[in-house]
């Protein structure tokens, strides 16, 4: 198989796929037609659910929609979403009816300012969260599920954060953590300054964020004021600033592929401490972009060297333990911006590229469905290498074309969603 899949990614570039879309769809139309895909990742360690796109209403509807099922009729404990942590933990105390929690979702949303606030400030996101504080407050304190941002982002809130935590704690602890990030005090919370900085020699400052971390982590006993929830937030702030610190770092110094990477093994850390947090038994769903959900190994990214979470859940929990869902479109509008930093608009997504996957699903004449993958598609004979849309926060339509990810679709999916016209997200105002 190794060298199978070398052949493909090496020596063909487009070939038609190998499946019967129309005679395996699954239409979508209401919940109910979630039934078999229910059945098929309601057992599994970790549901990763994807999306062609940040912007897109239907991605997050039907996330929505999914991720309630598995949370109602198969015990998911948490939600982890590619989003900030610090910032999205307002929402986490919200769902749980903490103490000093916001008064709604959208009072949390909509004071979201780190750019693409977007993602998460919308009308989508807001029903998602209502439903699980409705949800939640029938349950005992225990029980409650969880809504985290696993990015590495957001790193100087999450400074503040820590130093915030500790303001109750021995006051020499808080002034050794304070000189360790001083090390960042001249950049003011530039990060990509300290990245530049560091590329023209400037000392970097990898040694005093795991110093904070380790910290934390040898000394747990001392923080016995804080609940466990409270101290894996202490923990997982330090993380955010000593990742970022690497990830910054190594987008300017370093290959591509090693900033992305770093990036991925925070938010698969990420994951995996919250499977570890909420015990042997915690199932999970993950929400994030379908070039981080499914599985890198059979796709272009191959041959760059990038991992992904989907990759490395299969890896670690065994592919048996983990459901990936892709999400896809042929047409549609979605929200992103020209540049990253520029306003937010309303973008058209042209149609797809011809030989794409989004076109062959289109050729069924239906407007949404989904297939599931099984053994028979991924026999050898199935297995051609298609290109794959993939749309960020930053997008031009003029270079859609431009976009596509060269990917195995059987072997990369467990299930993969299309929908023939997409709509924009609802953003609050």
């Amino acid at each position: 198989m190794q060298k199978f899949l070398f052949f493909i990614f090496y020596f063909v570039v487009m070939g038609m796929l190998g499946q019967d879309f129309k005679q395996n769809a699954i239409l979508l139309e209401t919940d109910k037609s979630l039934d078999q895909l229910i059945v098929g990742a309601g057992d599994k360690k970790l549901v990763l659910l994807g999306e062609a796109s940040h912007g897109t209403h239907e991605y997050y509807y039907w996330r929505d929609r999914i991720s309630r099922r598995l949370i109602e009729e198969h015990g998911f404990n948490f939600i982890a979403v590619e989003g900030d942590f610090a910032s999205l933990y307002e929402l986490n105390k919200y769902v749980k009816n903490k103490s000093g929690a916001a008064a709604s979702a959208k009072e949390v949303l909509k004071n979201l300012n780190r750019w693409p606030a977007w993602m998460w400030s919308n009308e989508e996101t807001v029903a998602l969260v209502e439903w699980l504080r409705t949800y939640n407050d029938a349950l005992p304190e225990g029980e409650k599920i969880v809504f985290y941002g696993m990015d590495v982002y957001d790193e100087w809130r999450s400074k503040s954060e820590v130093l915030r935590l500790l303001e109750n704690h021995d006051e020499s602890v808080r002034k050794y953590v304070q000189t360790q990030y001083d090390c960042f005090s001249n950049y003011k919370g530039f990060s990509w300054d300290y990245a530049r900085a560091v590329s023209s020699g400037r000392h970097n400052c990898a040694e005093a964020t795991k110093n904070v971390v380790d910290y934390i982590r040898e000394n747990r006993r001392q923080f016995d004021y804080l609940s466990d929830d409270e101290y894996f937030y202490l923990l997982q702030n330090g993380l955010v600033v000593h990742n970022a610190e690497a990830f910054y770092r190594k987008s300017v110094t370093s290959p591509a592929a090693e900033s992305w990477n770093s990036r991925v093994y925070h938010m698969h850390t990420t994951v995996n401490d919250l499977l570890g947090l909420y015990g042997n038994d915690a199932k999970g769903i993950v929400w994030a972009h379908n070039t981080h959900i499914g599985d890198a190994s059979y796709t272009g990214m191959r041959s760059t060297g990038e991992k992904n979470i989907g990759q490395l859940s299969r890896e670690t929990l065994g592919a048996q333990n983990v459901f990936l869902v892709g999400l896809t479109t042929y047409q549609g509008k979605v929200m992103a911006g020209r540049e990253w930093g520029s306003p937010m608009q309303e973008m058209t997504i042209p149609k797809a590229v011809k030989g794409s996957v989004e076109a062959e699903m289109n050729e069924t004449g239906l407007t949404a469905f989904y297939v599931l993958f099984g053994e028979k598609d991924r026999a050898e004979k199935n297995l051609k290498v298609v290109g794959h849309r993939a749309v960020g926060v930053v997008y031009n339509p003029r270079n859609d074309r431009r976009q596509l990810v060269p990917t195995i679709v059987p072997l990369r999916y467990d299930a993969l969603f299309f929908f023939a016209e997409t709509t924009a997200l609802k953003v609050l105002e």
